[in-house]
């Protein structure tokens, strides 16, 4: 019998992974409004490693402050703190599982500012307010984009000296990387706008910084969105199309990525990133903590609180999804740019299917996939496929539930049927991460005083 492709290693040019699935980014506010991580993280990516995957992608990890999407996210923009994610890799580790860093900046698309960016415009690469929410932003400086790109360096050099074992740029799903590179919300008119090339000269003068900072041995990948589909709202332009991504990927293998992890869309959340239902009764009771973020996410609170108003939201979010499935949403795109490049691609898109996965695969669609919420919903589906099951026992209904409850209660399964109707058993799911019993410390006394 031969073996399974799955668990088959995966080599990267620097690093091997034990399996062909990783636990995509995605995290809770699981952290210290400093940006410091906690123990609660650490039992959160640790669920993954034990469940099997062979990588976890960490969350959003912002390399400034003025680049969290929200606060309560742990940051890697201060060298004191590459002790904790020392600590958070040396945790993976144990259970052979490699951790990947995604430094990331929100650019105009931050959820929850927090005190750190409370009524200040975001930097971003253009003056325009994101679409759907209507973050306020300015066009950040070319004196700002260089210290942007020096901040990128410095989160790459600070993760590998804390042992983890590579990066990975968010360059997808709306954030600053995606403001930069998207024709349809770049509008510069300096050496980072205009031409293709001008508008992806910040990626890859980021990858270049990196490689001068880390060298070439240090794993370093790139998140990008295949297609924009920008027109969510229709009177926003389409943004750009797979033939430009192609390009920017075959300049980013250039530059020096050692991978690509391919998704969709050009906003997060995006009717096709992460795609599945949209549950109103869950956003009606979560959207009122963004309602001060945005000067238009009182008109989506409207739409999403009133029964009446719904449709009118349904019609503009799922015009985009029609006649595609949720599970490998992105496969034919990632095709496309893995027959473009020699370096590995990674597809994300609701993975918990092993023949899907395997049939991905051994098609040259991609060398990987990645999932979250199929994970969140079973942390050990790689054991369960291992078992010989095709998909999970109780597997992941795609209502994300999970994500829309972010803004304002623990990340985890929010699907009570997944728990056979009892909220007891779903509660005790949220709060497992959450068990740390730590010892409460003193803080040193000190005569002097602090304001």
């Amino acid at each position: 019998m031969s073996e399974d492709v799955i668990f088959t290693p995966l080599k990267w040019r620097n690093i091997q992974i034990k399996n062909r699935l990783l636990r995509s980014n995605v995290s809770g506010r699981f952290d210290n409004e400093d940006g410091s991580l906690t123990q609660t993280r650490i039992n959160w990516e640790c669920r993954f490693a034990r469940g099997g995957v062979g990588a976890i992608l960490s969350s959003f990890v912002p390399v400034q402050m003025e680049g969290r999407i929200v606060a309560g996210y742990a940051t890697i923009h201060r060298d004191d703190f590459i002790p904790l994610w020392q600590r958070l890799g040396e945790a993976v580790h144990r259970f052979d599982c490699k951790y990947i860093l995604q430094l990331s900046h929100s650019g105009r698309q931050m959820d929850l500012p927090g005190v750190h960016n409370q009524h200040r415009r975001a930097p971003s690469a253009t003056g325009h307010k994101e679409s759907l929410h209507g973050f306020l932003c300015r066009a950040m400086s070319g004196h700002e984009v260089e210290r942007t790109v020096e901040a990128f360096a410095r989160g790459a050099w600070r993760a590998r000296e804390a042992g983890l074992d590579g990066v990975e740029l968010h360059a997808a799903n709306g954030y600053l990387f995606t403001q930069f590179l998207s024709s349809a919300i770049n509008d510069r008119r300096d050496r980072y706008g205009g031409s293709l090339m001008n508008r992806a000269r910040f990626l890859l003068e980021v990858i270049e910084a990196i490689r001068d900072r880390v060298g070439p041995d240090f794993h370093l990948q790139v998140k990008i969105s295949a297609v924009d589909h920008n027109d969510v709202l229709p009177w926003e332009g389409k943004g750009n199309g797979l033939a430009e991504t192609v390009q920017v990927c075959r300049w980013a293998e250039t530059a020096g990525a050692d991978a690509l992890h391919v998704s969709l869309g050009s906003l997060f959340p995006h009717p096709l990133n992460p795609p599945g239902d949209f549950p109103f009764e869950t956003i009606a009771s979560t959207y009122d903590a963004m309602l001060s973020s945005g000067v238009d996410t009182f008109r989506n609170y409207l739409l999403f609180r009133y029964p009446a108003l719904r449709g009118i939201f349904r019609w503009l979010w799922f015009r985009h999804r029609r006649g595609r499935e949720v599970e490998g949403i992105g496969l034919d795109e990632a095709r496309a740019i893995r027959a473009a490049v020699t370096i590995p691609v990674i597809s994300t898109g609701g993975y918990q299917r092993a023949s899907l996965v395997r049939e991905a695969i051994e098609s040259g669609a991609c060398d990987a996939v990645s999932s979250a919420r199929a994970l969140i919903a079973n942390p050990d589906l790689p054991r369960q496929w291992q078992a010989g099951h095709d998909a999970p026992e109780n597997p992941c209904t795609f209502c994300n539930k999970c994500l829309l409850n972010a803004p304002k209660n623990p990340l985890g399964c929010y699907e009570l049927e997944r728990f056979g109707g009892d909220h007891e058993r779903m509660l005790e799911s949220l709060m497992a991460i959450y068990e740390t019993r730590p010892e409460l410390q003193l803080p040193p006394v000190s005569t002097s005083h602090t304001p």
